[in-house]
């Protein structure tokens, strides 16, 4: 009697084990697309930051002769005076 019930409890174990493992898999695959989205409170939009938002950064940044910081880093003026430089210099695609 104790065997079977061991030998059940195994299945139920592989069984869970098995099932849970494509919803790891769907859950990592999800993380791979992770989007950021900054809020622009002075326009009062949302801005995708991804590869192009992070040239226009940079771009502003060297323009204005600055050292290279982070845009999380940077102080509330400084973001306000970045999206109002963005807002007048749009991606030219």
């Amino acid at each position: 009697m104790r065997r079977a019930k061991l030998f059940v409890s195994g299945l139920f174990l592989a069984a869970a084990l098995a099932v849970s493992g494509p919803i790891v898999a769907a859950a990592a695959a999800q993380e791979a697309h992770i989007q950021v989205r900054v809020y622009d409170s002075h326009h009062h939009d949302y801005h995708n930051w991804d590869d192009r938002e992070d040239r226009a950064y940079r771009g502003y940044s060297d323009g204005r002769h600055e050292n290279y910081v982070a845009y999380e880093h940077r102080n509330h003026r400084y973001q306000k005076n970045y999206w109002k430089w963005r807002h007048n210099h749009p991606d030219r695609d």
